[in-house]
């Protein structure tokens, strides 16, 4: 059995390290119960005194990476999943649902809202539950006036849907990494470039003609390009549309290069690893339909990105131009969304990333797409603030922003923003502009280029917000 370690023995660095793991004391205490464990007892077993272990299980100390190590040991669990802050993020969906209007006169904290959630989890959950069965009613009854008014829904946000929030979990909880489709993606990148040399590719990553006679050899199929046609109330609509009966995959010629490789390289996924993908959904429990479509159209945008920009590659580009967006989209002919995206899935063990966080507002500040692993919450509930960068970054359109910001917890993360236009390409082409924010905790920021030239260590260089 190891020394027994008080907490005033904790040596320097260990307890560096502390100050950056999160706060999981009522996990632990609940696997500790779970397994009926006493306090005493896990206390040995770990080498601390039961007094310190006590501490660590009510949140009033930080549990070291090493403690982590032997907890993930005495409770079977991978190191990531133990670490995972879930009640973290169950904090921070509360706290979105709590920003809502109809809390106005509740002067709610987030020390009140930490206190429920380590009282009571469950307790937290089923507010959640209450809070979407009220946001549903509402939008029911909008749906309702709509109907009766004769009117139409154009564009109205009706917010967040129970599946989305399930697929958005299943990529949570597996770290946004799929190894399975990154074997698979790897796989078929070698298929599809075959033994053309390298200068008939351009640069790194797969060219568009490449895909597109990958779909005639391979997939018996073909790929057209076609002019827009008029929709029913007059306006252009941007043509992608694959008919099986054919094989063949009708396109708008007026899509970016970029966009269109992005979607013929999804639909040789969906052709090509539909039965690796079905299976990933029926381990996550997506069985039912409407998760099973979001989470089948997710997985193919993820095998998608695998293959234009495949992982080991991608990996060494990015270290190599310290993770220069436009560098990196440059390199591998995609877009500044698909480069961002695609760098929140760099989790393979032992040959990682950064882990990054990502947001995509509208000038409204809602948020459409939002994956963390990065340690920040992002709320499902509510609206992007103001004072976050990525709203920002309407003020300076087409510009890289850059942010240090400091949450009320102490946590630090470096971000940066810019907008960017989705939609086809001509003057009179409808567009919609978003804003994408791309971050990661704070000790990681000097690996990025866009952290150059800044002292991260100046007080008056940290923008202090509001909780998420």
């Amino acid at each position: 059995m190891p020394a027994s370690v008080d907490e005033k023995d904790v040596p320097a660095p260990e307890a560096a390290q502390a100050a950056e793991t999160p706060r999981i004391g009522a996990k632990i205490r609940r696997l500790r119960r779970s397994r009926g464990l006493t306090q005493a007892g896990l206390a040995e077993s770990l080498g601390v005194s039961a007094s310190y272990l006590n501490l660590i299980e009510h949140n009033r100390r930080r549990i070291t990476v090493g403690l982590l190590l032997r907890l993930s040991e005495i409770f079977g669990m991978d190191l990531q999943e133990l670490a995972a802050d879930a009640e973290g993020r169950l904090v921070a969906d509360l706290m979105g649902a709590l920003s809502d209007d109809l809390f106005q006169e509740v002067d709610l904290t987030n020390t009140d809202v930490r206190e429920l959630v380590t009282a009571s989890p469950n307790g937290g959950r089923a507010m959640l539950k209450l809070f979407d069965a009220y946001q549903k009613a509402n939008r029911d009854l909008r749906r309702l006036a709509d109907q009766l008014d004769d009117e139409e829904e154009d564009g109205l946000d009706l917010g967040p849907r129970t599946p989305a929030e399930r697929v958005s979990d299943f990529l949570q909880d597996r770290n946004n990494y799929f190894p399975d489709l990154e074997d698979e993606a790897a796989r078929l990148a070698a298929d599809v470039k075959g033994d053309r040399p390298i200068h008939t590719e351009g640069m790194a990553g797969i060219g568009f003609a490449t895909l597109v006679d990958h779909v005639r050899t391979v997939m018996g199929g073909r790929v057209a390009m076609l002019p827009p046609e008029a929709g029913p109330k007059g306006a252009v609509e941007v043509r992608t549309h694959y008919d099986s009966t054919t094989r063949t995959l009708e396109l708008s010629d007026r899509l970016p290069t970029a966009a269109a490789k992005f979607q013929i390289a999804r639909e040789i996924g969906l052709h090509s690893v539909a039965p690796v993908i079905g299976m990933l959904l029926r381990e996550g429990g997506l069985t039912d339909v409407p998760a099973m479509d979001l989470g089948r159209t997710v997985l193919a945008n993820y095998f998608a990105a695998a293959l234009l920009m495949p992982y080991d590659a991608f990996l060494k580009s990015a270290e190599a131009v310290r993770y220069d967006i436009e560098l990196l989209e440059t390199q591998y002919r995609t877009s500044f969304e698909q480069v961002c995206h695609r760098l929140t899935t760099l989790n393979r063990p032992g040959e990682a990333g950064i882990p990054f966080h990502m947001m995509r507002v509208d000038g409204a500040g809602t948020i459409s797409k939002r994956v963390s692993l990065s340690g920040l919450h992002i709320p499902r509930h509510g609206r992007a603030q103001a004072d976050w960068i990525g709203c920002k970054a309407f003020m300076t359109p087409g510009m890289v922003r850059t942010q240090l910001t400091q949450l009320p917890d102490g946590q630090r993360f470096f971000s940066i923003a810019r907008t960017i236009e989705r939609g086809s390409v001509g003057y009179h082409a409808p567009k919609t502009t978003y804003a994408i924010e791309l971050g990661c905790d704070a000790t990681h920021a000097k690996r990025l280029v866009y952290a150059d030239g800044i002292d991260l260590e100046r007080p008056d260089v940290v923008r202090r917000i509001s909780v998420l």
